[in-house]
């Protein structure tokens, strides 16, 4: 048995491929297989992971047509054999001892789960521009063990599936997989929320080893036509956590507040013709919630807090607020009746009873 397979879910991303792949076969850690999902690639990439397998014998190389990120992660997940499981991404790449390190305190510490800090970078001019990105921006949760399942605040955590490693019989023993809507993103939003909720032992670490590529235009999470993709994702999250009553229960109020963080970062990528549609089906989503009780605006700054409770109660207000393009001086030249009646058109009843 190798200690760890590394999954690489590929689709047209010839421009950083041999990056990427150099790195993951310089791994210090040599007892490893190197796992190639291309997901129906139109460009050159299959050729290029075709060539790097004739050199090394530890590339698996699994190609099929095009069926989502999802689907070709859930390949690899299946066809993993080694002690623990990776993820890189394509476009990305990692320092030559992320895994190894991240093995022995695995191994050491027998983990489910460990997460380590990364790098978001760019190039400029021909020169790498790096930020180290923390896994815990309060700094109060590094090497330790701790158990994911019973602390919900671990959410807080930056949101990602691929600076870590993760033990495969805990992702066996619990079936983690990735949801598999065509065509959709965001979908290691849902395997983020299941390392969560079902690991026991888990460690993040403040080292940095994996470098995100923030400066690929193809970056599906900036395609402004899926507009409902994270909303699908989250819905499917919800029905996993609510398999179990507890675990519901548990998670519910983090799980809002991921929501919200997604739900923001969807809508600033919005194009605009579709912000004030999605706009208010965010309302209507948190609107629910709260009539539900599922909401604690404890957990929320306090920005947020008075950012949610404005779009909760007026979401037509906080799209007209911040997106009509209409200059304070113009604004100024519009008779106060004629003011009242764009707002009531675009508020309603809602505008003349808190006017009132």
């Amino acid at each position: 048995m190798q200690k760890i397979s590394i999954l690489i879910p590929i689709y047209n991303v010839e421009q950083y491929l041999r990056e990427c792949l150099d790195s993951v076969v310089n791994q210090k850690l040599k007892e490893i297989e190197i796992i190639c999902i291309n997901d129906g690639s139109t460009d050159s990439s299959l050729d290029i992971i075709k060539e790097y397998a004739e050199r090394d014998s530890r590339i698996v190389v699994i190609t099929g047509p095009n069926g989502g990120y999802g689907k070709a992660m859930n390949k690899g997940l299946d066809a993993a054999t080694s002690e623990y499981i990776g993820i890189v991404e394509p476009d990305d790449y990692v320092s030559d001892n992320m895994f190894p390190d991240l093995y022995d305190i695995a191994k050491k510490n027998d983990l489910d789960l460990v997460k380590a800090d990364f790098y978001k970078f760019k190039t400029n001019n021909g020169t790498k521009e790096k930020t180290v990105m923390p896994l815990d921006k309060t700094g109060t949760h590094y090497n330790v063990v701790f158990d994911p399942s019973h602390t919900p605040e671990a959410v807080y955590f930056t949101l990602n599936t691929w600076t870590g490693i993760y033990k495969r019989d805990f992702i066996e023993k619990y079936h983690i997989r990735h949801n598999e809507t065509p065509g959709a993103s965001f979908q290691d939003n849902g395997f983020f929320f299941q390392t969560f909720i079902y690991g026991q032992r888990a460690m993040i670490v403040d080292t940095p080893y994996y470098l995100k590529r923030i400066d690929n235009p193809n970056s599906s999470v900036y395609n402004r036509d899926k507009v409902y993709t994270m909303s699908i994702e989250m819905d499917w999250v919800m029905d996993i956590l609510k398999r179990d009553p507890e675990i519901w229960e548990r998670f519910k109020y983090m799980y809002w507040w991921r929501k919200f963080q997604n739900y923001m970062f969807r809508y600033n990528v919005l194009d605009k013709s579709f912000k004030q549609e999605f706009m208010n089906r965010f309302c209507m989503e948190f609107k629910w919630a709260k009539l539900r009780g599922e909401l604690d605006f404890n957990v929320f700054e306090p920005s947020q807090r008075a950012t949610l409770e404005e779009m909760i109660t007026l979401a037509d207000k906080y799209y007209f607020r911040h997106n009509l393009s209409v200059s304070w001086k113009i604004k100024k030249l519009i008779p106060k009746t004629i003011k009242d009646f764009l707002k009531k058109l675009l508020w309603g009843k809602e505008y003349g009873n808190k006017k009132s």
